[in-house]
């Protein structure tokens, strides 16, 4: 096996049954896709939409792709068609942007709701009141199925901060009666697990630093 593998393999030792784990392979090449295909991983994170497109027709079929990058709505065409889960819809113009191109192509996309719960203004995102009106208003997007919430914890090495944020993701989450938690990346995901995440999007653990 491959340093790929090695990684995946120690890393799916500690991950919780039932945690969902998205290996995000943006900027790594096929190859290294490929190595942890083989090793049995199949949900890949992508965050370019051009690069999401080419790599979703390049390899395997069976590769469950999640977006969980910034999306422009002059993107989302290259978007609907290949990727399992939006994960990163950040604002109302954005989500019915999405579900008026997804009822044009008569096709639902799953999504979640990115929801600002950092401590710093460069992250984007609903707030959490924001995010529990919009999922009660979920049938109002037609092209659209919610499925939960994405957050990310303020970029800090103080574990009671990253814990706090992610307390509130969860709170989030049950105030939206919504199932999925997507929080959680190579620096804090064990943090993310215990305050209740259901997908953990784990990058430079599997494919080493970009």
């Amino acid at each position: 096996m491959g340093a790929v593998a090695d990684n995946l393999k120690t890393l799916l030792a500690e991950v919780p049954a039932g945690v969902k784990l998205v290996a995000v392979s943006k900027f790594k090449p096929a190859e290294a896709i490929l190595e942890a295909y083989a090793a049995g991983q199949r949900r890949f994170g992508e965050n370019r939409p051009q690069e999401l497109a080419a790599k979703a027709a390049a390899l395997p079929a069976d590769i469950e792709w999640h977006f969980i990058g910034h999306l422009q709505t002059n993107k989302i065409k290259y978007v609907i068609p290949c990727a399992s889960l939006i994960e990163s819809v950040d604002s109302l113009h954005l989500l019915e942007a999405i579900s008026a191109a997804a009822v044009a192509r008569g096709v639902v996309v799953d999504c979640l709701l990115e929801v600002h719960v950092a401590a710093e203004e460069s992250k984007t995102g609903f707030t959490p009141d924001e995010a529990v009106s919009v999922a009660s208003r979920s049938s109002v997007f037609p092209g659209v199925r919610l499925r939960g919430i994405m957050a990310m914890a303020t970029n800090t090495s103080d574990e009671a901060r990253v814990r706090a944020d992610f307390r509130t993701a969860h709170d989030v989450l049950l105030r939206t009666g919504l199932s999925e938690l997507s929080m959680g990346m190579s620096g804090d995901w064990r943090i993310a697990v215990e305050e209740g995440a259901t997908i953990i999007r784990i990058g430079s653990a599997i494919f080493g630093a970009r």
